[in-house]
């Protein structure tokens, strides 16, 4: 389930913690649209947990509503809020835009959720705050963000409230990463908690155990065989960066030859700059490069397509070559031109590198669709589609549990969200058995009373 927000109500003041947009099946985006069950300027606070849009992206509107508090991040969530709210922004207008073409006088033209401006003035509105710092946010009430591992900036945040009857600790996980992974830190244990909020984006399943590399290596042998394109659709901010990386060991142990890469994203070019300037979110290894100066995200033939010019002649280049191109799940972006013109030559390869909802591009092309709708075009799918499995950025069900194990007693109760319906109930369902701990999972706008 995408559009994470949870609004925690303490006495008669109300901090929001996320403010994300719903994406993936329409029935869920008509949701962006509808009123929220409180009015934007009775909200005091609002705390984010990561940059991603499904956690930030409805803050532009919720600003233009009449929310007028202050917004807390960490430091890399708030850069990063700088290139991903103006650019949903942007998406917001495009979308109206098309909506409105050819569209007579007599029918009312589709107005944006919200603009690029908007998206500009919520980015100034979020400050950055060190990790493991508390900070207050309401009377009697302090936050404390603890890295999470999923994105630069992510974290899980923790709540102490000191207005109830006794010390009350609440932690809303935002989304966990894999521990391990190659750039970021682990996640942090969670400690002493009453009340836990779980995401469960892989509540349901495991990730595949084969090394990336190997897989990424074996997919990309493959695809250099058929001498055709290979298009990754990767979201700009932690996916692609990852993926660099990847490559780029890859090229230098010898296993992959030095192959022409091209990024063609503005806003994952910007994100990994801000990748190589926040340390303190990287694990040591790659950290060491970025200390001493250097960034490691680059491969060998590597080019950066900035300009719709730069991005347009890639469409003229034959294979081999590599254009990683947002967005991730092909809900919109640059990668729709790269696929509507690479889909149809059997000779082309489109690796899919992370999760894909239900309802977008990625997931119909992930179950093996025929054909696939971009920009009203019924474009044929003759490409050879791949799946990467475990380069996303999420930790699956194992993870999960290995995560909420770092609880030093057992909470009062988990509360199973951020997920879809299956997956969300199977991991409810595993916490009880394994954990033996009180587990739920509640429903659209439910009230949850703590304390």
């Amino acid at each position: 389930m995408t559009g994470s927000k949870f609004l925690l109500e303490v006495g008669d003041r109300r901090l929001l913690v996320d403010c994300g947009l719903f994406q993936g099946l329409k029935e869920l985006r008509l949701r962006n649209w509808q009123p929220l069950p409180i009015a934007a300027e009775r909200i005091d606070v609002v705390a984010l947990t990561h940059a991603h849009i499904d956690h930030t992206g409805y803050l532009p509107r919720l600003c233009r509503d009449g929310f007028g508090g202050p917004v807390l991040a960490t430091r890399g969530t708030a850069d990063l809020a700088g290139i991903l709210l103006p650019d949903s922004g942007h998406l917001q207008e495009e979308e109206a835009e098309f909506h409105n073409r050819g569209q007579t006088s007599k029918h009312r033209p589709a107005l944006p959720l919200y603009t690029a401006e908007d998206g500009v003035r919520a980015a100034r509105r979020v400050t950055g705050n060190e990790y493991r710092k508390a900070v207050p946010v309401l009377p009697g009430v302090h936050a404390t963000f603890r890295p999470a591992g999923h994105i630069l900036g992510s974290a899980s945040i923790h709540l102490d409230l000191d207005v109830v009857t006794a010390p009350l600790r609440v932690v809303f996980s935002g989304d966990i990463g894999r521990y391990a992974a190659p750039l970021l830190v682990d996640p942090d244990p969670i400690g002493e908690a009453e009340y836990v909020f779980v995401e469960s984006t892989y509540g349901d399943r495991r990730h595949d155990p084969e090394p990336v590399p190997d897989q990424i290596e074996r997919a990309v042998r493959e695809a250099l065989g058929r001498g055709g394109v290979i298009v990754i659709p990767a979201f700009a901010v932690g996916r692609t960066q990852e993926l660099i990386y990847h490559l780029r060991a890859l090229e230098d142990g010898g296993r992959l030859p030095r192959l022409p890469t091209y990024v063609d994203s503005p806003m994952a070019i910007d994100a990994t700059g801000l990748y190589c300037s926040h340390p303190e979110d990287l694990d040591p290894e790659p950290a060491r490069p970025v200390l001493s100066g250097a960034c490691p995200l680059r491969t060998g033939d590597f080019h950066l397509a900035r300009t719709v010019d730069e991005s347009k002649a890639l469409n003229e280049r034959a294979g081999p070559l590599v254009v990683i191109a947002s967005s991730g799940m092909a809900t919109g972006g640059r990668v729709l031109h790269h696929l509507r013109r690479r889909l149809p030559d059997p000779r082309s390869t489109v690796l899919l590198v992370g999760y894909q909802a239900a309802g977008t591009r990625g997931r119909l092309l992930q179950s093996g669709a025929r054909t696939l709708r971009i920009f009203g075009e019924d474009v044929p799918v003759r490409a050879h589609v791949e799946t990467i499995h475990g380069l996303s950025a999420h930790a699956d069900a194992d993870g999960l549990l290995r995560w909420l194990r770092t609880a030093t007693r057992p909470p009062r109760r988990i509360l199973v969200v951020h997920g879809e319906p299956g997956s969300a109930a199977t991991l409810a369902d595993r916490i009880r058995r394994e954990l033996g701990w009180d587990a739920a999972v509640p429903g659209y706008r439910e009230r949850v009373p703590l304390g």
